[in-house]
């Protein structure tokens, strides 16, 4: 665990700062935003204690909305996302559960896996995220479409960073 802190904290750095001069800036047509910090807790090595999962998630929503003025609604869908976790790692486990050395990426565990696991999360993500900021009833399915179109493109490119970046 402690052998993969530094690479952590590194990737943690590098996808707020992308996701803060990059793709916070990217917007189409009102309805594609995407949120690829999100893929720092995608990442975490399976053993990390849900403790510090959470604290994680807080710092990460933290970071991102200090920088995105967006008052706490990044902290609280990351965090429920951390909550999530496990409860969704549990249900895609392999019959015979996890093996020890290996992590949530396409490369250990195929594409398959991988994007069930990460769409689910990213949903959960996307739906209290959006809904949270708009807080009401009204447009409760241009919302859901946002939330649609934002999951597949925030799924499809960390599905396809899989391939570029973690190689076994």
């Amino acid at each position: 665990m402690i052998k993969v802190l530094p690479r952590n904290i590194a990737r943690f750095i590098i996808l707020i700062t992308a996701q803060i001069i990059i793709f916070n800036n990217i917007e189409f047509s009102g309805y594609i935003n995407p949120y690829i910090y999100v893929l720092f807790l995608l990442l975490l090595p399976f053993e990390t204690p849900k403790w510090t999962l959470l604290i994680s998630a807080f710092l990460l929503g933290l970071s991102v909305d200090l920088f995105s003025e967006t008052l706490g609604m990044h902290t609280a869908a990351t965090v429920f996302m951390a909550f999530l976790r496990p409860y969704v790692l549990e249900i895609f486990s392999p019959r015979d559960g996890y093996e020890s050395g290996t992590f949530p990426r396409v490369a250990y565990y195929g594409v398959s896996w991988f994007t069930k696991y990460a769409f689910v999360l990213i949903l959960a993500h996307h739906l209290l995220l959006f809904y949270i900021e708009i807080f009401r009833i009204g447009g409760f399915f241009s919302t859901f479409l946002r939330v649609l179109l934002s999951v597949i493109f925030t799924l499809g490119f960390i599905v396809i960073s899989q391939f570029f970046i973690y190689r076994r």
